[in-house]
């Protein structure tokens, strides 16, 4: 028998036996709308509340008290348990939870109007959005053309020090942390007798773009505030970047470098004030990076 005799066959049994019973017809297979039932969000608990340090799943250990001991001095994932060879589900959704953090301070742009709301300038690398940036890191050191005439104009007198901001790799960092670690600076600097232009913002920077900045301004010392790589221990960490005289193809051991800026790690003010005395350092002894032996 061929295919298309077979299939004729069985076209006429269905027909018929849905001639027959009206009540067994196609329409009966379309699902019915579903009520989906109301879930109390506060049911449902929030893992993130508790921190990494603090949690802890395994089962019957031997030492408890010294495990926690532990986790109270690192970030890192230990203390967790499994099912086999797998995480137990809370371990994995606290590592995607975290995972999310870090992708957000990455992908997601700092606010438009963060320079603007602290009364300062805005300027671009030649970089136009976010995926030219994440993919062109050798792009993100060049400021474009309106960057550099507004900073020619701004500081048309070289400073002896220039702080800036940039986004760097997370936004989530600088919109925490720089405005209080540049003002702790600021206060630093003052009471050392030592002035500090006014900032501005760089987006889509790199650490690199300093050189840059550097070379534009002619500042003695510049220093960039700027969001780090983030991992699973937080999205908020940012750094502080310091060269004296820097300009365009200096070696990077010629930086100095202030890192994990948040409230976990050395927290903004206290970071500030510890940076305002690496830049009188810096002035004294008209070095940085490698050279400078703090």
């Amino acid at each position: 028998m061929s295919e298309a005799s077979l299939r004729k066959i069985i076209e006429e049994v269905v027909k018929s036996y849905y001639a027959v019973n009206s009540e067994a017809s196609p329409k009966m297979c379309t699902p019915l709308p579903m009520e989906i039932p109301s879930i109390d969000s506060d049911a449902i608990p929030d893992i993130t509340k508790t921190t990494i340090e603090s949690y802890f799943a395994v089962p019957f250990a031997e030492n408890k008290d010294a495990y926690l001991n532990y986790k109270k001095s690192t970030p890192a994932r230990v203390g967790i348990w499994r099912a086999g060879p797998r995480y137990t589900t809370e371990t994995l959704l606290r590592f995607r939870a975290d995972h999310a953090i870090a992708q957000d301070a990455v992908f997601t742009n700092v606010a438009e109007d963060f320079a603007s709301n602290k009364g300062w300038v805005e300027v671009q690398t030649v970089i136009k959005e976010k995926d030219e940036y994440l993919t062109r890191p050798d792009l993100g050191r060049i400021l474009d053309e309106h960057a550099v005439s507004t900073l020619k104009l701004n500081y048309s007198t070289p400073p002896k020090v220039l702080v800036y901001v940039s986004d760097g790799l997370s936004s989530i960092a600088v919109e925490t942390n720089a405005y209080d670690t540049f003002k702790s600076i600021e206060m630093g600097l003052k009471a050392k007798g030592i002035s500090v232009a006014q900032p501005f913002f760089l987006r889509y920077g790199r650490v690199p773009a300093m050189d840059h900045v550097s070379e534009i301004v002619g500042s003695e010392v510049t220093v960039v505030l700027i969001g780090e790589r983030p991992g699973l221990a937080t999205g908020e960490s940012m750094s502080c970047y310091m060269i004296y005289r820097g300009k365009v193809g200096n070696n990077e051991s010629l930086r100095t470098v202030v890192s994990n800026i948040h409230r976990n790690g050395t927290p903004a003010v206290e970071a500030g004030a510890y940076i305002a005395d690496i830049i009188k350092r810096m002035l004294d002894e008209k070095k940085s990076g490698v050279d400078l032996k703090l």
